[in-house]
């Protein structure tokens, strides 16, 4: 109930003759309707968020306090030829792009301290406007946060260089007696501020990576891999023979070798990235179209959830797949790509390589990628997709 509302309907009596010192009920009114508000703002933290004109507390609701802590941190990678490159990584050796898969269960809350180790120079050479701030953000979709943790140059939330700041996030659960249907999912989280007000320098220069957000009981995986389709034909902003890099003798899974052993659960996060319309399409394998790609066993409803091998993915959606390797199809590379031809034929296609059960690559490794007719064109609004000849990754 409203501060206004709670003066409205319980109104005070009205001032006694006999006693003139005291104040009618009009000014009463008024400090009692002050007073609730003071005592609103501060019990909620919003006398410190006063300076920008919004009130918010510094947890969301249900947050009493962060379960665990982690530290992240925003870094330069080296170019990609002349264009630059950017990742999260939870140490600063390790940044990638995607950067870290997050997990969390629903019902917990997580602080993340974000470390800002982009120097100011590169910054400034990713804006568009030179009046607009430097620092990097965390911004993070389907869980629930405070504008304090919004990420955003409009509530402050950004990290300068040099600088950190706790962002906090929470998977809210399902809630039958309000209706909330709870965070579960798959997400992704990325830079709201490099460059300009909605940071598309800095997602489209490697800040992103994926959440996924568990209910108990849910299927875990073995393996799971980020997949982001964004512009000029790219898969974690790189296409053609960059989108792949696996060794046949020694392949190390990672954000270019999308590798798992015969009957391993793989699970793939995608995330659509950029301004283009795609397709996320895996051979020999399909998949339930449910929150988990699984469909429980015994589950009443089973005949009528649709069982798919090809999902339209548009700008900043994300879903989950979960498939397992190699499932009656055996061994094999496997193509995972978009279907919408022309994005596929530019490059936008990679592997998926199940090893057999000792673990060893089958045959057919000498694969060809197409020929990237236009190497060099931005994958976003500044960037370039990787062709074969150069390739960063974490």
């Amino acid at each position: 109930m409203s501060a206004w509302r709670l003066a409205e309907t319980d109104p005070l009596p009205e001032p006694d003759a006999a006693r003139p010192d005291r104040p009618r009920s009009g000014a009463r009114r008024l400090l009692v309707v002050a007073a609730v508000v003071l005592l609103t703002l501060v019990g909620a933290g919003g006398l410190a968020a006063a300076g920008t004109g919004m009130f918010s507390a510094e947890r969301p609701e249900g947050c009493v306090k962060p379960d665990r802590s982690l530290q992240l941190y925003a870094v330069e990678l080296p170019k990609d030829g002349t264009q630059i490159r950017l990742g999260y990584g939870l140490t600063p050796e390790t940044a990638s792009y995607p950067g870290p898969t997050m997990e969390m269960m629903e019902g917990e809350c997580l602080a993340i301290t974000l470390h800002n180790q982009v120097s100011a120079e590169t910054l400034a050479a990713l804006r568009t406007n030179p009046a607009h701030p430097l620092g990097v953000s965390l911004h993070v979709h389907g869980v629930k946060y405070t504008q304090q943790s919004d990420g955003t140059v409009q509530s402050e939330s950004f990290v300068p260089p040099g600088a950190s700041r706790t962002y906090t996030w929470y998977a809210a659960p399902r809630n039958t007696r309000t209706g909330a249907q709870g965070t579960a999912g798959y997400w992704w989280y990325h830079d709201h501020v490099v460059g300009g007000p909605h940071g598309t320098q800095g997602l489209s220069s490697g800040l992103f990576g994926g959440l996924v957000v568990r209910r108990p009981g849910d299927p875990k995986p073995d393996r799971t891999y980020v997949t982001a389709f964004g512009d000029r034909q790219s898969i974690n902003l790189r296409r053609g023979e960059a989108t792949d890099t696996c060794d046949a003798a020694n392949p190390q899974p990672g954000p270019t070798c999308l590798v798992a052993r015969k009957g391993e659960r793989v699970e793939f996060v995608v995330i659509g990235i950029g301004n283009d319309m795609h397709t996320f399409h895996l051979h020999g394998h399909s998949w339930a179209d449910t929150r988990t790609g699984m469909v429980s066993n015994g589950q009443p409803f089973a005949d009528s959830v649709p069982i798919i091998d090809n999902k339209t993915l548009g700008p900043g959606d994300s879903f989950g797949v979960q498939v397992v390797a190699g499932d009656s199809v055996g061994p094999g590379h496997w193509m995972l790509h978009c279907h919408m031809q022309f994005h596929s034929d530019a490059g936008m296609s990679t592997m998926l390589h199940v090893l057999d059960e000792n673990g060893q690559m089958p045959p057919g490794m000498d694969h060809q990628h197409p020929a990237v007719a236009d190497a060099g064109q931005p994958t976003g609004d500044s960037q370039p997709a990787t062709d074969g000849g150069a390739h960063q990754h974490g």
